[in-house]
């Protein structure tokens, strides 16, 4: 049958944004619990991969060749074997790698014959795995709980848990999408597939509970965890064994295992050395989105030092609406603009000098000699002129909200200077336009109303 893809070419991811879109859609809801089976679904990695980069944090490596991501991934899993104190990178050999798994290898072509089932041959017992020679029965009675055996042995695990890559075993043959379907149809196969996922998980120190893929400790978890924090080239296996699982109907068996080893990296400390990997590896394996990032989320509520977690969610920028508001500028200040647009360029120095002209000569007749009559022709000069005064605040604050007070001022006193005696208005006349044609020289209009 073969890949459909096998004859288009599909865009290559170029970075470790392109290659992750866990937090593509963050406004999915979180699952309640994860359903069976793999596929495609809700919140699952899409066929055809996505044309628009998703951004999830980490910094891009050059472009390995393509045919060696597998292995390059391989041999920095492997390497990571101690926590380090340095902040963590993420890897483009990896998340190309799971990337490429999760959207079900794109330009994959199936290069043998579909009856070429050497998968499902072995594990309906018919031949031995290469090199080894040995069976799958032999393999499931016999090697169980050989410890040793699982642990320096290398051959057989890329045919206990086939994938659609090449291994490191040659013998060992990829498998195709046409035996994946004939696989999920065998009972025989599938039977010997979970008890062979069993086994090891037994050598990691892990026992399956139930039918749905639900994990606990072994009884013996303590000897194996600490042989699992030491031994690093299983958490090779381990992604191996996440990958095939998916393959052959069993996604919803990766997200428990994954919890667990996050757990016990993470909260229990019982295997510190396989946070990298489980973060890097595991959790990338899955392909329900939503999944990845309940168990990113957990993870990070729980990775110390905190700001060392470059997994995701990716920061948000604050939206210019939630911004603080810019504090207002002082009412004052407001006042005096909006007063600038009301006054006069030119005739609003006359008011404040005549004003000054006037309060000044109400003081003169204040010392002057004066008729009986006299005192009631400048009854508000004074407060005229003190509220002209351009150094009092208060006054030129009340002036901003109304017509200016010293217009009203000498308007008011040139209507009490009416009631006069006709000589008093002609001296009074002479001495105004004196003080027009020169309003600087205030002491010859002070002499004047003294005469």
């Amino acid at each position: 049958m073969g890949n459909l893809l096998g004859g288009v070419g599909v865009r290559e991811p170029t970075t470790v944004e392109d290659c992750d879109s866990t937090w593509q859609t963050d406004s999915e809801p979180e699952p309640e619990e994860p359903g069976p089976g793999g596929g495609e679904g809700p919140g699952r990695e899409p066929a055809q991969p996505p044309e628009t980069p998703e951004r999830a944090g980490g910094r891009p490596r050059a472009s390995p060749a393509p045919d060696r991501d597998a292995e390059a991934a391989g041999a920095e899993q492997g390497a990571d074997s101690t926590e380090v104190s340095a902040k963590p990178k993420r890897s483009f050999y990896a998340a190309r790698d799971l990337y490429k798994y999760r959207h079900q290898y794109p330009n994959f072509k199936d290069i043998r014959y579909q009856n070429d089932l050497s998968n499902l041959r072995f594990y309906k017992n018919k031949i031995p795995f290469k090199p080894d020679g040995v069976y799958i029965e032999e393999v499931l009675s016999k090697w169980k709980g050989d410890y040793e055996k699982l642990e320096y042995s290398h051959t057989y695990i890329q045919w206990l848990f086939p994938l659609r890559e090449q291994g490191l075993n040659f013998y060992a043959k990829e498998l195709t999408t046409y035996e994946i379907e004939e696989f999920k149809k065998t009972k025989e196969a599938i039977r010997r597939f979970l008890l062979a996922y069993k086994m090891m998980l037994e050598f990691f120190g892990i026992k399956l509970i139930d039918k749905t893929g639900n994990v606990a400790r072994a009884v013996n978890w303590q000897e194996r965890f600490q042989h699992l924090n030491e031994s690093q080239h299983n958490y090779l296996r381990i992604t191996r064994i996440l990958k095939s699982l998916g393959e052959l109907g069993y996604e919803s068996f990766k997200s428990p295992l994954v919890k667990l080893i996050l757990h016990e990296a993470l909260v229990e400390n019982t295997i510190p050395n396989i946070k990298q990997s489980a973060l890097e590896y595991f959790v990338y394996t899955i392909r329900d989105r939503r999944e990845r990032r309940r168990l990113l989320r957990f993870a990070q509520k729980h990775y110390t030092p905190s700001e060392n977690f470059i997994w995701g969610p990716p920061r948000r920028e604050q939206p210019e609406g939630s911004k603080a508001p810019k504090t207002p500028a002082p009412p004052t200040s407001g006042h005096h603009s909006q007063t600038s647009l009301h006054k006069k360029p030119k005739d609003s120095k006359n008011p404040s000098a005549a004003a000054r002209v006037s309060s000044k000569a109400a003081e003169d007749k204040k010392v002057a000699p004066r008729e009986p009559g006299e005192e009631t022709d400048w009854p508000s000069s004074e407060a005229g002129s003190e509220a002209a005064r351009p150094g009092d605040p208060e006054r030129e604050g009340d002036a901003d909200n109304s017509s200016p007070q010293p217009e009203e001022t000498i308007a008011h006193a040139l209507e009490k200077k009416e009631s006069v005696s006709p000589s008093e208005k002609d001296e009074e006349r002479e001495s105004h336009n004196k003080d027009c044609e020169s309003p600087g020289e205030t002491g010859s209009h002070d002499d004047a109303l003294l005469q």
